[in-house]
């Protein structure tokens, strides 16, 4: 009957958490108190939701390049410190505001948030939510929002990818790039070189979809690309890069292509060469994905109905490179640079990336045994966290589906947990 009660009082992502959370229970985050230095864990005291906003229980969080330029201070946007990054996570609904009807508490759910989803929990529009199928384990549909996002209203909305068309990927091994050659491949049906600074790299693209790689580092883009596909060109090249990497690839196009801008990896900005846009009637496009949200939100929304749909259609298949723990993110600075796959933005391309794919921070740990379901952390964790291990004995709790036994194994093996 206890355990009745407890279930009745509290959704179960609360039991998995910790015994009487609820207000004034303070939960923990990844904060940046000044830019350029490493992220702390630190307590935050809730507060109430708005009419209109959703409390998410947060199982994992993307970590993506934008998280770690907003930590310099060389982002578009620049919050007030001290301030905790993450733009997209996926949870459970823990309370919605009582003007909230699309979303109810126990929702599997994906959002997107203005730099405060690397925590526990995560407050949020309920525009900006997203039920997922059950299917969707909660790792994958972490990777959705950012990348597949991006890559959906860069291919289709920006450059109007037509099948049958070719498709050049720079950065191809990083998230947004392997989301790229999915979309492009398996949605579209167009032809995909992947370019990437490493064979290693150019492998994994080759795996996830592409037909033709390139690794840059050896020498010249154009070149490799006109030995491929010959004088005519690509019809759309999708650069994250910039820099050179950016100029070869925008001479790299075919009559009437276009090559759609997502970001400066390489760290430095090139100047379009007039003349070629006019030569070849090329088209350069820039892609700042967040913005639509303010700008246009019907697209912005579109893109991550689009995104679940295929999903669901088995079109798509989320690639996860790492998953680490909140804990991991208080070694040093440079452990965040690396987990997102980039090192320093003035780094040459071919050295950029450390870790391919999308990279997650897990905020979940599970007992192997179903009768107890606690929350844990690092035997690593600084004294100074004030973090308290709490267990929950709970009876005929089943585990959720996202994250049965085996998946408890890996984690254990130092699979690393959360993005």
């Amino acid at each position: 009957m206890a355990t009745h009660i407890c279930r009745r009082r509290f959704p179960r992502a609360w039991l998995c958490r910790g015994a009487m959370r609820g207000p004034g229970r303070h939960y923990r985050a990844a904060l940046c108190a000044e830019l350029k230095k490493p992220l702390v864990v630190g307590q935050v005291a809730p507060r109430p939701v708005l009419p209109h906003e959703v409390r998410v229980d947060v199982h994992f969080c993307g970590v993506n390049f934008g998280d770690i330029l907003v930590c310099r201070g060389q982002y578009q946007e620049k919050p007030h410190l001290p301030f905790t990054p993450g733009m997209e996570f996926s949870g459970t609904v823990l309370e919605t505001g009582t003007d909230v009807g699309t979303v109810k508490e126990g929702d599997r759910v994906i959002g997107v948030s203005h730099f405060n989803a690397m925590a526990e929990e995560c407050i949020t529009d309920q525009k900006t939510l997203w039920q997922i199928p059950e299917k969707l384990s909660l790792r994958e549909a972490a990777t959705l929002p950012v990348t597949y996002g991006t890559a959906i209203l860069a291919l289709e909305h920006r450059a109007h990818t037509k099948p049958g068309e070719t498709v050049l990927v720079t950065a191809a091994a990083g998230a947004t790039g392997l989301a790229v050659i999915d979309v492009a491949t398996n949605v579209l049906q167009a032809k995909v070189i992947a370019a990437a600074g490493s064979d290693e790299k150019c492998k994994l693209a080759m795996q996830r979809g592409a037909q033709l790689s390139v690794n840059y580092s050896r020498g010249s883009l154009k070149e490799a690309v006109q030995q491929l596909v010959g004088s005519g060109g690509v019809n759309v090249a999708i650069d994250m890069v910039g820099g050179d990497i950016f100029l070869e690839a925008l001479r790299s196009l075919a009559w009437e292509g276009r090559i759609v801008v997502l970001g400066f990896a390489g760290g430095n900005i090139a100047s379009v060469p007039a003349n070629l846009l006019l030569l070849k009637n090329i088209s350069a496009l820039g892609l700042y994905w967040g913005r639509y949200q303010l700008q246009n939100f019907p697209v912005f929304s579109k893109s991550l109905h689009s995104a679940l749909q295929y999903y669901h259609q088995g079109r798509i298949q989320p690639y996860v490179g790492k998953v680490f723990k909140l804990e991991e993110l208080t070694v040093s600075y440079d452990l965040l640079v690396e987990i997102s796959g980039e090192q320093h933005p003035a780094a040459c391309p071919s050295e950029a990336t450390t870790t391919s794919g999308s990279v997650m921070l897990s905020f979940m740990f599970y007992s192997a045994n179903p009768q107890e379901r606690c929350y844990s952390l690092s035997n690593k964790s600084s004294p100074q966290q004030q973090i308290q291990h709490v267990q929950i004995q709970t009876h005929h709790l089943s585990p959720k589906p996202d994250f049965p036994s085996v998946f408890l194994k890996v984690l254990s093996t130092f699979f690393l947990t959360q993005v």
